[in-house]
């Protein structure tokens, strides 16, 4: 039909640990296949999903389905950005956080089914030394969970909580000195958070008035705390409530650079990446569209 609309479903086969053997028949069932003309990729390696987003363009889809975790979003996000060509989320991660923020269903067929509206939003892009990330970008101890997480073979909730512990155990805060929007901060800091969106994943909130789609990104500071606090923390986290705990301090901003002594890991929606002791990060306003 003339007016189909050829889109390409790109399959994180490992994503939260979770079998997607079903998937594309799935999708021949729930998609309004009048509308849409569906076509299937399986990833195979780091960095697939953001050539075939680049293929994507070149092959002219009118929109290419991201069906992982924030992790897959990053790598399609960044092909997609500024081309004008939608991203679509099926949410198959651990975390999940800009689906959720989005308000994306996590059951598959209600998110598959989602698609059949095709409306979008335009949402923020930040980048940390030019690679872009969409939900959270963070260094110091999540950075270090998130590098010893990629690394782990249990995959999903009880892999993550894992790590955390793993790396609670011996973890140090650091200084760093910040740039924000040309104001300077020293700090020393447990980890700092940069958020474009207010979750990490799993309905823990970092940022609580972090938006997608305010130009701005949140730096969150979290600051050394005694270990007792811990719980405290933890709550504050699953109660949209982290901005009210003395230990964290949350500036807006659009330009910011972050100074350690030291280079290291880094996460960008979760994913880790090995990068110099300078950070530079910027926001790009509106610059991904995004079907939810």
């Amino acid at each position: 039909m003339e007016d189909q609309k050829k889109i390409l479903f790109v399959i994180n086969p490992i994503s939260g640990g979770k079998k997607k053997t079903a998937f594309n028949k799935k999708v021949l069932e729930v998609l309004d296949l009048k509308k849409f003309n569906p076509t299937f990729q399986q990833t195979t390696k780091p960095n697939h999903a953001y050539e075939l987003g680049k293929k994507a363009i070149e092959d002219k889809y009118d929109a290419v389905i991201a069906v992982g975790g924030d992790g897959t979003i990053n790598e399609l996000g960044a092909a997609l950005v500024g081309s004008g060509i939608p991203l679509g989320i099926i949410p198959e991660g651990s975390g999940n956080g800009l689906a959720l923020y989005l308000g994306i269903p996590m059951n598959e067929t209600a998110a598959i089914r989602r698609l059949n509206r095709f409306e979008t939003t335009d949402v923020d892009c930040g980048t940390v030394n030019g690679k872009p990330f969409f939900n959270i970008a963070g260094l110091g101890f999540d950075a270090s969970v998130s590098d010893r997480f990629a690394n782990d073979s249990i995959r999903g909730p009880i892999g993550y909580l894992r790590s955390v512990i793993n790396v609670l155990s011996k973890y140090k805060p650091c200084h760093y000195s910040l740039t924000i929007d040309g104001k300077k901060y020293e700090r020393e800091a447990f980890m700092i958070s940069v958020a474009n969106s207010p979750q990490y994943g799993n309905n823990a909130y970092i940022a609580p008035n972090a938006s997608v789609n305010d130009g701005v990104l949140d730096v969150c500071i979290v600051h050394k705390f005694p270990l007792y606090i811990l719980p405290m923390m933890v709550y504050h986290l699953f109660n949209r409530s982290a901005d009210q705990s003395e230990y964290v301090e949350i500036i807006p901003g659009r330009n910011i650079l972050i100074e350690r002594d030291d280079a290291g890991p880094v996460h960008v929606d979760g994913e880790p990446l090995a990068l110099p002791g300078n950070l530079q990060i910027e926001v790009k306003p509106s610059s991904l569209k995004i079907i939810c």
